[in-house]
């Protein structure tokens, strides 16, 4: 007979006394459910703008994880906006669990801190118990690391050093996390780190009330004492935070396997890969410092979170605040200005300097923007859309836009084709509220092309199988919506660039270009005119997705991050300079111009 687990409800066979997929005690005490009230309170689904608890309503559902459904509300009471927590029924009907959550979530509001979200109340609504916290807008620190890989030196070091004062807080108290991991850390739209769920820590200076031999955590972050379940201190979020740092330094955890239980175990028995061979770039005093946050003997490794904040502020100091060198890049956009010299290689006085930028921004301005006046060109002209994303993966819906983006900027360099503008096809698709659109309809892409002057309309979508992304594409005659060709490439997601100058390619070659022609035609790779990274060009898309919906604190952070992969991403700066023209801040503007103006040379 199959056991289900209580924690992420998986199930597993009679004969495990651990849950396969997270390492939960399956005969503990804590989670021996009163079947009968579990048939009569299922964890409620809650639709948009329905009121929970009389006081609660919902705006969004933010996610379902091991403990139950977590919501986005506002609370008509005090008129703010919360996060609201439903605890599954298996769980909430153990009244000792309910009871350990009671005690411990005394403890955790106590935690007054920047870098802590506050936790408000534990209730109950017809038989349905809850948890309220405090809502950050953002994207939780594992989402971050998936979509960046590896971060860099600078960025992993920031976000490490807020979790430490976080904890230093929380420690003070006598209160330990005990699941720290990246998706209990969110990173809100200033960059802020919040660290979540201090609602299942437990004081150091009181008794617990959880049962002796059960595992509470996440076997991929867990400390060796905790593995062992033996007694543990503050010194085990320390290690939980150098599992962290180790996977956003490298882009890997430490110890994988095929059960949560053995990952649990290579904690307590095995030595790490030394990050240095997964990631040379990694600084030696780095490297030390996260080996010896992962000491199996929790002497050895630092012994509080403030010395482990004061250490990584003497690493920052020799930490250049750009990535290391990566090849110079030329931008080619709608929007680009041309220079006839570069500012590094003349000696330009202040004054001249000033004149220069200054001259630069009022040609600017009146260049175009947002609804650009359609290409008058004989030669075909193509309609890129939207990607459709139908891998059912959340965390790869930015290829949508980037794909598209591309596309269109490959195929304006050939000589015998042309492609609507992004800012074209963003100011169409804005007219008929088709933005967001997952799917176009025939008439849909016909009024596209017609107020694009578009000749032919290119649709595609990708998906994922395995660690390969699968693209395919069909080209269209607009007027009658016949299909002319379709073509279809598949690669890397970290190679997404290659992967468009193959698609640009097909393309052309059913456009009546011969292969001389194509191979003759004035293409340059797609990385020599934006960026060599496609990391870099990820978050460049994900700032231009909250650029044009004019969410400025978010667009400058995504664009942020792509100029610290590629310290020479010239339309990076360029975006970040219109930002801070509309927030009117004119210095930061300058500085942004200035950089533009030297790379675009």
């Amino acid at each position: 007979m199959a056991i289900k687990c209580p924690k992420c409800n998986a199930d597993n066979p009679d004969t495990k006394q651990y849950c396969g997929d997270c390492g939960t005690h399956l005969t503990s005490p804590d989670f021996i459910p009163d079947v009968t009230k579990t048939l009569e309170t299922p964890a409620p689904y809650l639709a948009r703008g329905t009121k929970f608890a009389d006081r609660y309503e919902i705006i969004e559902q933010l996610g379902m994880g091991g403990m139950g459904n977590v919501y986005r509300v506002e609370d008509t009471k005090i008129h703010e906006e919360v996060a609201l927590k439903l605890l599954k029924s298996e769980i909430a009907s153990s009244k000792r669990t309910i009871e350990r959550f009671r005690n411990e979530l005394r403890l955790a509001r106590k935690i007054r801190h920047k870098n802590v979200c506050q936790m408000f109340d534990l209730g109950e609504d017809e038989g349905t118990h809850f948890i309220t916290m405090e809502y950050v807008s953002g994207e939780d620190l594992k989402s971050f690391i998936r979509r960046s890989k590896q971060l860099s030196m600078p960025t992993a070091i920031s976000v490490t050093k807020q979790i430490c004062e976080g904890l230093e807080e929380a420690h003070k108290l006598g209160i330990v996390h005990r699941d720290l991991k990246p998706s209990n850390i969110m990173v809100d739209k200033n960059g802020n780190v919040h660290i979540m769920d201090f609602g299942i820590a437990r004081s150091v200076r009181t008794e617990s009330i959880t049962g002796t031999g059960v595992m509470i955590g996440t076997p991929e972050y867990m400390s060796p004492e905790q593995v062992e379940s033996k007694t543990i201190d503050h010194r085990s979020d320390i290690y939980s935070l150098g599992v962290i740092l180790y996977e956003m330094a490298t882009g890997r955890l430490p110890f994988e396997g095929d059960t949560a239980l053995s990952i649990a175990r290579k904690h307590a028995d095995k030595t790490p890969i030394n990050p240095q061979e997964i990631n040379p770039q990694i600084p030696d005093d780095l490297n030390h410092l996260i080996l010896k946050c992962l000491e199996k003997d929790e002497e050895k490794r630092y012994q509080s979170a403030g010395d482990l904040r004061a250490e990584l502020e003497n690493i920052e100091k020799g930490i250049p605040t750009t990535a290391s060198e990566i090849p110079r890049t030329r931008s080619i956009t709608s929007r680009d200005i041309t220079v006839q010299f570069s500012v590094k290689k003349f000696f330009v006085p202040v004054a001249a300097l000033i004149v220069l930028i200054s001259a630069a921004l009022i040609i600017w301005k009146l260049l175009p923007r947002k609804g650009v006046v359609p290409i008058q060109s004989d030669k075909p002209t193509l309609a890129v859309m939207y990607f459709q994303n139908n891998t059912g993966d959340e965390s790869l819906e930015h290829f949508r836009g980037a794909l598209s983006d591309l596309l269109i900027e490959d195929l304006n360099q050939s000589k015998y084709i042309r492609a609507l503008s992004g800012d074209m096809l963003f100011s169409i698709l804005g007219h008929l509220n088709l933005l967001e659109a997952e799917r176009y309809s025939s008439e849909d892409l016909k009024e596209v092309a017609n107020r694009g002057k578009a000749t032919h309309i290119v649709q595609g979508s990708y998906i994922k199988v395995g660690e390969t992304i699968r693209v395919s594409i069909t080209i269209q005659e607009a007027n009658t919506m016949e299909l002319l060709a379709s073509e279809r490439i598949e690669g890397k997601a970290d190679d997404v660039l290659t992967m468009v100058d193959e698609l640009t390619k097909k393309i052309k070659s059913n456009f009546e270009v011969s292969d001389e022609e194509i191979a003759d035609d004035t293409d340059n790779a797609i990385k020599d005119i934006t960026t060599s990274s496609s990391d870099a060009y990820m978050f460049y898309a994900q700032g231009n997705k909250y650029h044009e919906k004019q969410e400025y604190d978010k667009a400058i952070l995504f664009y942020q991050s792509a100029i610290k992969i590629d310290a020479k991403f010239a339309q990076a700066y360029q975006k970040l300079a219109m930002i801070y023209e509309s927030l009117g801040e004119e210095d930061e503007m300058l500085k942004c111009m200035e950089k533009f103006l030297e790379l675009s040379n």
